[in-house]
């Protein structure tokens, strides 16, 4: 199969690899579409290495496919079945291995791309609002660096749970793709200078960190919530006062990522999501926008235009 790897000079190459060989718990998928995430670009660099047991020279979190075998052990499952699963690595690949209990189904009618978009965005949208933050139905919620994956996911999570949403996106040339994602009067779309004049707000979602990162507190209501799942700029060393706002709000600070779980609360995250969230997407109630489609062997053009700016949505990678 062909397979993107990394090399030891840390530039990606396409290779021949043999096929994975699933385990009784595992199915063997058909890749026919694979998400990017910034993730992928940290591992290229040797600075987010892949979980133990996912291949470590190999990115791409999200795929998407048919079955092509079933492990012994595997129930629920069968040969042809279309799916979609957010994984530790390898999914830059034509086949990949998957733990059975990861799998999410594709509603009828999606295609692979936005299936291939959906789970590590949705996955930590779903687990960051809901999970953890508790959004609930009147909060007022700023999402930063809201025009990526996972940004587009969390705007329209937030949106469904009945918040109004306020999307900070430093390109204005997105703002109206972005205000789009969900029903109209919900989502504000602001650049960076102007989160403070639409708070106060009960929830903040920081996807970029940076000097703002510090800024934010001041910004929640009284027992708000600021949760911090991006740290594409460094927060600099500072002076303690950001933590003064957050006690004196009696405000809660909640950091997350789902890369360092164990496999058992993967697949607890992976029920509730295919239980709340899929069925969100099979009724069209949420989408997912794709910025951008290369096939496997324009991997270079892919992760060139991940890297780039002025992106809305996924930029996925597919398979014949």
């Amino acid at each position: 199969m062909r397979t993107v790897v990394i090399g030891p000079d840390q530039k990606l190459r396409l290779e021949q690899r043999p096929d994975p060989v699933p385990g009784p718990g595992d199915v063997l998928l058909r890749v026919r579409a694979a998400g990017l995430n910034a993730a992928d670009l940290q591992q290229v660099l040797g600075l987010y290495p892949a979980p133990p047991g996912w291949p470590a020279d190999v990115p791409g979190l999200d795929v998407a496919g048919e079955i092509e075998e079933v492990g012994a052990a595997v129930t629920g499952f069968a040969p042809g079945d279309r799916v979609m699963a957010l994984v530790g690595s390898g999914g830059h690949a034509e086949r990949i291995a998957v733990p059975a209990d990861l799998l999410l189904p594709v509603p009828d009618g999606l295609s692979w791309e936005e299936a291939a978009g959906f789970p590590e965005a949705f996955s930590t949208a779903w687990d960051a609002l809901v999970a953890q933050a508790r959004v609930r139905a009147g909060d007022r919620v700023l999402i930063t660096g809201a025009a990526g994956g996972v940004g587009t996911a969390l705007i329209q999570v937030a949106a469904v749970s009945g918040a109004h949403v306020v999307a900070s996106v430093r390109s204005t040339e997105l703002h109206d793709k972005v205000r789009a994602l969900a029903d109209q009067g919900s989502v504000d779309v602001v650049a960076p200078g102007e989160e403070a004049e639409h708070g106060p707000y009960d929830v903040i979602v920081d996807l970029v960190g940076g000097d703002d990162c510090l800024n934010r507190p001041r910004l929640l209501r009284t027992r708000g919530r600021l949760i911090i799942l991006g740290m594409l700029a460094p927060v600099p060393a500072a002076e303690p006062w950001w933590i003064y706002d957050l006690m004196l709000k009696r405000c809660q600070l909640i950091g997350s990522t789902i890369r360092g779980r164990t496999h058992a609360e993967k697949a607890t995250l992976a029920q509730d999501v295919a239980a709340a969230v899929v069925p969100l997407l099979a009724r069209g109630r949420v989408r997912v926008p794709v910025d951008s489609a290369f096939p496997l062997d324009r991997y270079s053009d892919a992760y060139d235009r991940l890297a780039g700016t002025g992106k809305v949505g996924k930029v996925i990678l597919t398979n014949g």
